[in-house]
């Protein structure tokens, strides 16, 4: 089967890399360089199982059917799916996901492809795939949430929680559609997965076709409950260290509850990344009119805790002549090459908001500065510079300058 992937993102990328192994899969970017890296099977992106994927694909021990290409029509044209990755970045100022990349993509398949079927994977605002069957009028279009984290994309596609597609209920032939999208997804999962049991007693990966506004607001829950369990557990931080208190203990004693676990617990600087601040941001734009409270508190939560962070580090450096606080890397999180939306990025901006002087240590950034902040490469140069050394998450690389490091990372014996 053809199937075409708009966007090579975590998502895209994934999906395609997922899908070549059984299918013929086109995937097109607009720009040329990861075109060009991912037809010489290099990943432009940080994923390990990616990585591993195109090497063997290379070598020939695990061939994918897979091309990068930046001409659509050829990969959209006889395509029986045409998946839709592209970026839908949260507009402040509209208070809405600024969709349309999705919609120039719609527009372009359907230049070239008049029946097949496009599967929207674009996080987007709940009732946006019926609006845009009507907007287009074209009755092709589903939607298929993902529920990837940056870095182990693949490997999360390859072991799913669970796979939901959304089609009209009352269109036999997009359930039928929806189904075997699903289906395609299953068929790229890892073997152990088919067999694997379900708390329900149930065998196999789990799968959901329901509607597509359901659908839509499936992810978008899904992830405001991820930032709110972050922002619950940076709120227990927070009160443990003004009181004084031991925040592991704490966290340990709360996680023997089964009902709460010992997991998506660690402390941060707050909650980011490109799906958790603008998803949540979303869904409670989408309340509007709705009588709400907890989904506004995720939301402020997110900013206290960067307030907080701030305002210790400046109380840390207090007494000292112009004071220099370093930051350890601007990724959201471990393993990650994405700086879009990490929390560190709003402790900066309320530091440097006070007038301190800012050193960046990011060594996947290719820049003299970060918004007016002297980036270096040279760690031990780094340590020796500031003053202070703000570290959203800990890397073993700062035990000997740990005197410096202000962290709430519980994780300390991670490289």
């Amino acid at each position: 089967m053809k199937i075409a992937v708009a966007g090579t993102g975590y998502v895209g990328l994934s999906v395609a890399v997922l899908l070549a192994q059984h299918n013929e899969v086109f995937a097109v970017d607009i720009i040329p360089e990861k075109v060009q890296l991912l037809n010489k099977n290099t990943s432009p992106i940080v994923d390990k199982e990616i990585t591993s994927f195109l090497d063997k694909n290379a070598s020939g021990e695990r061939p994918l059917s897979f091309t990068a290409t930046l001409d659509m029509e050829e990969a959209y044209a006889g395509a029986e799916f045409v998946v839709i990755a592209t970026p839908t970045n949260y507009d402040p100022k509209k208070n809405y996901f600024d969709t349309s990349s999705v919609e120039d993509a719609i527009r372009a398949v359907r230049k070239v492809n008049k029946t097949g079927w496009i599967v929207v994977k674009s996080t987007v605002p709940v009732g946006y795939t019926n609006g845009v069957r009507k907007e287009f009028n074209d009755d092709h279009i589903i939607f298929s949430p993902e529920f990837l984290r940056e870095s182990t994309a693949l490997y999360d596609n390859l072991h799913p929680t669970r796979i939901v597609v959304g089609a009209p209920q009352d269109d036999t032939e997009a359930v039928a559609a929806a189904r075997k999208f699903a289906h395609l997804l299953d068929e790229g999962a890892a073997p152990e997965e088919h067999t694997r049991t379900n708390r329900d007693g149930s065998t196999g990966i789990q799968q959901l076709i329901v509607g597509c506004t359901e659908a839509e607001a499936i992810k978008l829950f899904a992830n405001t409950y991820l930032a709110l369990r972050v922002a619950y557990f940076n709120e227990l931080d927070t009160y443990a260290e003004v009181r004084g208190l031991d925040t592991s203990a704490i966290i340990d004693g709360v996680g023997m509850d089964p009902r709460i676990g010992s997991h998506y617990n660690d402390p941060s600087f707050g909650y980011g990344g490109y799906c958790l601040p603008k998803d949540s941001k979303q869904l409670l734009a989408n309340y509007n009119e709705v009588p709400q409270n907890l989904i506004a508190a995720i939301v402020e939560s997110n900013r206290t805790r960067k307030d907080f962070i701030a305002e210790e580090a400046l109380r840390l450096v207090e007494g000292i002549d112009n004071p220099v606080i370093g930051v350890y890397r601007l990724t959201m999180k471990r393993g990650s090459d994405n700086f879009r939306q990490s929390s560190i990025q709003g402790v900066m901006k309320r530091i440097k908001a006070k007038g301190i002087t800012v050193l960046v240590y990011e060594p996947t950034l290719d820049a003299p500065d970060f918004f007016g902040s002297e980036v270096t490469h040279d760690l031990d140069d780094f340590k020796k510079r500031c003053n202070l050394i703000l570290a959203n998450r800990w890397n073993t690389e700062l035990s000997d300058a740990s005197n410096k490091v202000y962290t709430r990372d519980l994780q300390k014996d991670v490289a």
